[in-house]
This record gives C-alpha cells, structure tokens and sequence, in this order.
C-alpha cells in the first residue's frame, strides 16, 4: 500500500497560523506557520529549547497561544477533538505498580475508550509488538525501552486519526528506535497522520514528507524535504590520480581540493549550471587520471545549516550528542 504524495490537494490534519506564545519575560514562539496534510509523516525539527514542545502543545489546545489560529481537522477548538488525537508527551509517565495492558487500558479510557476494549485491544497490541511475555507485568518491571512502547501503544489504542509523538526516540537504542520508526510508517500507510519533534535529523530525513525547521522559536521552512535538499546544488565529488595540471583551471573557484592516504586526490565543488560534462574533456585531455566521479545531492544537515544557520546546527549536534562523546 502507498501513501498518496503530500501536496496541497489533501485536506490537513492540523494548520496554523502565526502562533506566538510568550512565558513572562520570553518569547517562546514567534509567529510559527504549519500546515500538516492528512495522512502524512512530519517532523518538527530544532535544537532543544527552540520551541518544539510548546508549538506541540498550542496545536493540540493543551495551552493557547497569545496570538494566532490553530486547527485540528478544520476544528479551532482542539479539545473538542481529543478523542481523534492519540499524543505521546516528552516526559513520559506511567503507574509504576500497573500491569501493560491495564496501563494501555488506561490510557484508552482517557480518550473515550471502554476499559473493558481497551484491555482487550491492548492485549493484541502488545502481542503484535512482541511484548505478549510482559502483558501481566507492573510497569516498574520492565525496562525503560518496553515502558516507553507499553506508553507508545497507549498512545495509539483508541486507533487515533492524528498521531503526535513529542521526542520520541529520546533514550531509545538503536534496535528500539529501528522498531519505532518502522511503526511510525505503518501508521502513515493506514492513514493516520503522524506529527513528531525531533533533534536528531536523521530520523526527519529518513521518515518524514515535510518537516518544519524551527530555531528560536521562529519557523524559517517549512515544507518538502527534498525542496529544503534542492536549495543547495549537488556536489561533485571527484577523485583524480594527479594533483596539478592545465585541468585543474576547468574546476569552478569555489573547489575544495583534500589530498588522502597513498597520493589520491579529492575535489569537491556544486555542480556548475553548464552541467559536468563540459569538465570531462579538458580533465580527460589534461590527462587528470581519474579514478571516481559521484554527484552527491545535499542532505537534510546541509539544508538545516543553509535555513537555520551554524549556531542552530551546533545545538542541533550538541543536543543528539553528535561529536560530544554522548
């Protein structure tokens, strides 16, 4: 089954408009735009603190913006949808002595469902998620990654039509998050739309339709992925046996030129408007010795340090513990 392509034909989820939120003296969020299709993957992607948590919140009515509109499923008042909803909050909490499919039930029961269902639904999901062994354990038994898909499944066992999962793969390992993501896109393809803030962008990247950047509480993009990739030029990666020669004045100025072990040379350099064919000839007759020629298109990180800027891409890596050893 296929997702049909997120576009402006498909009736949203949720749309808002220069929502502002203000917390005494600061300025949380400041005008931020989002328009959600139904039935599609989308990330809401910053560094921590840059306001992703109370956009998440403003959108569901769990707090009101100072200024601005949100909808959910064309309804202004989101609480009043609540039950079409299933939302995950970045602090999570269970009832350390409760059993899964009691805590499951629970939470079911917060949004409309009947005790007696949710434990019955509850049962099942944790069965398909390969948890049936722990049905009958507390809480305060399991893990930190089944608890968090005990509260996840929770989440989502009143078979809500909107998804909302607030850093969801915050303290997951890898096999977890490998689990999660793969759930995420389950939900998308019956349906169901899936919001979810992250810091780390390879999950945006590898999940995600559209995804808004978000840095000081501002929103500078929001849309496609692969539009927010195409606002930097594919680049060039060349490997060449020689390091000088005539060719090398065909390569653009802006060249970044790394010698590597054993005497290969790299270039790399955005692929000039003419195209690169107009290189081959005088690096074949300059007699360059090439060795490899890619043409790499620009990742997300990329386009988040062209939108956001150098100092939201560091705490972008400071926050998923990029390089800090974390």
């Amino acid at each position: 089954m296929t997702r049909p392509p997120a576009d402006g034909h498909r009736p949203l989820a949720i749309e808002a408009r220069g929502l502002v939120k203000r917390f005494d003296d600061t300025l949380a969020v400041d005008g931020v735009d989002i328009s959600v299709p139904e039935g599609a993957i989308y990330g809401i992607l910053g560094p921590n603190g840059a306001g992703k948590t109370t956009t998440l919140r403003m959108l569901l009515g769990i707090i009101d913006p100072d200024e601005g509109v949100r909808r959910v499923f064309g309804n202004d008042r989101p609480h009043e949808v609540a039950k079409l909803i299933g939302y995950l909050p970045e602090e999570r909490g269970l009832y350390p002595a409760m059993k899964c499919d009691d805590a499951i039930a629970f939470m079911g029961a917060l949004r409309g469902l009947p005790l007696a269902e949710g434990k019955a639904r509850g049962r099942e999901l944790l069965e398909g998620h390969g948890m049936g062994h722990a049905i009958d354990r507390q809480i305060r038994q399991l893990s930190k990654g089944m608890a968090q898909t005990v509260q996840l499944l929770g989440t989502l066992v009143h078979r809500p039509k909107l998804v909302v999962l607030d850093e969801p793969f915050s303290g997951l390992d890898a096999i977890n998050q490998g689990k999660l993501e793969t759930m995420i896109r389950e939900l998308a393809l019956g349906g169901t739309t899936v919001i979810f803030s992250t810091h780390v962008i390879h999950h945006a990247e590898r999940l995600c339709d559209e995804v808004a950047i978000i840095a000081g509480g501002k929103v500078p993009y929001a849309g496609s992925v692969d539009v927010a990739r195409d606002r930097i030029p594919a680049q060039v990666r060349l490997e060449t046996r020689t390091g000088e020669g005539v060719w090398c004045s065909a390569l653009p100025a802006d060249t970044r030129h790394d010698v590597k072990a054993k005497g290969s040379h790299f270039w790399y350099f955005p692929v000039p408007e003419s195209g690169i064919e107009a290189l081959l000839k005088p690096l074949i007759e300059g007699e360059a010795g090439i060795l490899s020629l890619s043409i790499e298109r620009a990742g997300l990180h990329d386009a988040f340090v062209e939108i956001a800027g150098e100092a939201a891409a560091r705490a972008l890596r400071e926050g998923s513990g990029e390089g800090t050893g974390q």
